[in-house]
């Protein structure tokens, strides 16, 4: 495979030549496969200042790359943000082609990453080199921001730049995420927040017992059962303007010792609430508990809070890419905060405006992952659009 330079496509980086270079490095979650080194390669000779900064243990490292061109006048810090681990492919056998050899079919580029979101790094790498090419002595400051942790535990990467950053005073201005975004076609949906994610373990204690003789033992999956029930019933909140009602989901529910015969003595419970700003998770965690109690459990609960809802309120950003978006497709996108999590939750603490935009999301995390060819010169002409717009 031929990899990118910085004087591909008759001096300019080519959205297409970067993507397939990314696709072809298996950075399976955290392993970023040499990627940001890559990135760092063809943005050092065009100004910027590059800083790996890896966090972790040796045995998982993550990298992560800050890298940052500052422009002859003041001006908004802009931060372009994204990751370039990927999910692992599962069975190769099951892939049309193989997961990391980009492959192209009916207007498709197909492979793991593809549209999540190694599409997005690779216009937004072009937009980052195109700009200060065609603009060195923009207003404010442009920087790129990589992590190959988001797929996974997400302790280690963006969140661990954003206190950085932090520490040395820095608040990007505006910050848009390469999320795949778009649902039906590029450019219909932009994230301007997503909802928080609030685990909990529940151990619920029985006596094990032998099943002819229930009398003599206490069935946890018996006593769960009745408020599992009104757990699933229940309706948290009604949601807002902003956020959708809150969902409350089981994950994983385990119980018994393999026998037939045998009355377990604990049942584990894994649930879920995905939820916006109508309620906190001080509510959640109490209603919840409310219910196991009056439902006589004997239970202990592990709470997990993964990620806090955050909303960013129409401004300059919003404006910029929304105007880019519809210049380019014809589309007016809507806003959105549906989805997952991402490392937008881990930005929202340090930088006002955060939004999320990226390519149709349909195949993410599938087998024969792609992305459209015809969207990746559209995509990188949005980013590039947005950041004129932003510092010049």
């Amino acid at each position: 495979m031929r990899y990118p330079s910085s004087e591909s496509a008759g001096n300019r980086l080519n959205t297409l030549e970067l993507l397939e270079a990314l696709i072809g490095r298996a950075s399976v979650t955290p392993d970023d496969a040499g990627c940001q080194a890559l990135v760092q390669g063809l943005l050092e000779p065009l100004g910027y200042v590059c800083e790996p900064m890896p966090h972790g243990p040796a045995q998982a490292r993550v990298s992560n790359l800050w890298a940052v061109h500052r422009g002859a006048t003041p001006g908004p810090l802009l931060v372009l943000a994204g990751h370039t681990d990927v999910v692992p492919p599962g069975p190769r056998e099951r892939w049309t082609s193989d997961p990391f050899v980009p492959t192209h079919r009916d207007g498709r580029l197909y492979g793991r990453g593809a549209a999540d979101m190694k599409a997005s790094v690779a216009a937004m790498v072009v937009a980052a080199a195109d700009f200060v090419r065609q603009h060195p002595r923009h207003a404010g400051a442009l920087a790129v921001l990589l992590t190959s942790d988001e797929e996974g535990a997400a302790v280690d990467g963006t969140v661990r730049v954003v206190e950085a950053l932090h520490a040395r005073g820095l608040r990007p201005d505006a910050c848009i995420v390469g999320e795949p975004t778009s649902v039906q076609a590029l450019g219909d949906t932009i994230k301007n927040g997503r909802r928080g994610s609030l685990s909990a373990r529940v151990v619920v204690r029985g006596l094990q017992g032998h099943v002819a003789y229930p009398h003599l033992a206490r069935n946890p999956v018996h006593d769960l059962a009745p408020a599992l029930a009104e757990l699933a019933a229940l309706q948290w909140d009604d949601g807002n303007a902003h956020f959708p009602p809150t969902t409350w989901q089981v994950s994983n529910l385990h119980a018994g010792t393999g026998a037939l015969n045998v009355i377990p003595g604990e049942a584990v419970l894994d649930c879920n609430f995905r939820y916006g700003t109508a309620s906190t998770p001080d509510t959640l965690r109490s209603r919840m508990l409310a219910i196991l109690h009056r439902h006589g459990l004997d239970v202990d609960v592990q709470w997990t809070l993964g990620a806090e809802p955050f909303l960013t309120q129409p401004g300059r950003l919003s404006t910029a890419l929304a105007q880019a978006i519809e210049a380019e497709t014809g589309r007016r996108p809507q806003m959105s905060t549906t989805g997952g999590t991402s490392d937008g939750r881990f930005l929202a603490r340090v930088c006002a405006e955060v939004l999320e935009f990226g390519p149709i999301n349909a195949s993410i995390h599938q087998v024969d992952e792609h992305v459209a060819l015809d969207d990746l010169p559209r995509l990188t002409a949005i980013f590039h659009r947005t950041v004129r717009t932003m510092l010049t």
